[in-house]
């Protein structure tokens, strides 16, 4: 797939995310959504590292700096929740 069409689906990815995380957010405020907004978040921060950034193909390292950082503060929100 050409890198234009790979950026596309990316943005696409991330509206129907962002429109995700609106939906849930409005759908009231439960621990099940508040998973669910958090799980859209880090859907965003994986579509963002890997298409847009292109770390697809980076050292691994990189790759789990720029991912575990959303994972971290998720875990942490979901535990402050609780």
């Amino acid at each position: 797939m050409s890198a234009s069409k790979v950026l596309v689906a990316c943005w696409l990815g991330l509206v129907a995310l962002s429109a995700c995380t609106v939906l849930l957010g409005n759908a009231g405020a439960t621990q099940v959504l508040a998973t669910g907004v958090l799980l859209a978040a880090f859907g965003k921060a994986w579509l963002i590292t890997d298409g847009f950034m292109e770390l697809r193909h980076a050292p691994r390292a990189w790759r789990l700096l720029l991912l575990g950082w959303p994972l971290v503060m998720a875990i942490g929100m979901l535990l402050t929740l609780l």
